[in-house]
């Protein structure tokens, strides 16, 4: 049964219970691909002591979801599953999950490259930087953008900042 779902939540995730969800009782499922995003110590400036996360309740949520449709508009997916965290993170703390399962390993690779790519460009998630020198709001970055544009994905007027 697939599930393709979405969480945004400030609790840590385990990628081997998902994966064991994924593949329970399954055997169409020839690849899982899985991309885990952490909390650096540096990004736009240096000595990152935390990242603040926030995000739009309910909005956020159905932008994910319109991107897992996407990706499976393109791809021959079973099964995806997306978690985002929020709330205040330190350095080392996982941040993100995409989780992509599929017959063939090309379409999960490529999908999760996906779907990766679009959180950094459009999904609504807001992050703040503390760092020893103060804190601050983390623009969009144009290599973000220019990876999305691979995709056919540019919509830089619309752009939201991610992990």
């Amino acid at each position: 049964m697939s599930a393709f779902s979405v969480s945004v939540q400030a609790e840590n995730f385990d990628i081997g219970t998902i994966s064991a969800e994924i593949t329970h009782e399954r055997t169409d499922i020839g690849a899982i691909v899985s991309f885990t995003g952490l909390v650096r110590d540096f990004n736009e400036k240096p000595d990152v002591t935390a990242l603040t996360l926030e995000h739009y309740p309910g909005m956020t949520e159905a932008s994910l979801m319109q991107i897992i449709d996407q990706a499976r508009t393109r791809w021959p997916l079973q099964d995806v599953r997306v978690i985002h965290r929020v709330g205040r993170l330190e350095p080392g703390d996982p941040i993100v999950l995409v989780v992509t399962a599929s017959a063939h390993r090309l379409a999960a690779f490529d999908a999760c490259a996906f779907i990766m790519d679009y959180l950094k460009t459009q999904a609504p998630f807001w992050k703040k930087e503390n760092t020893l020198h103060g804190d601050y709001w983390v623009s969009a970055r144009e290599s973000d953008q220019n990876a999305a544009a691979r995709w056919g994905l540019d919509n830089k007027e619309n752009s939201h900042e991610s992990s």
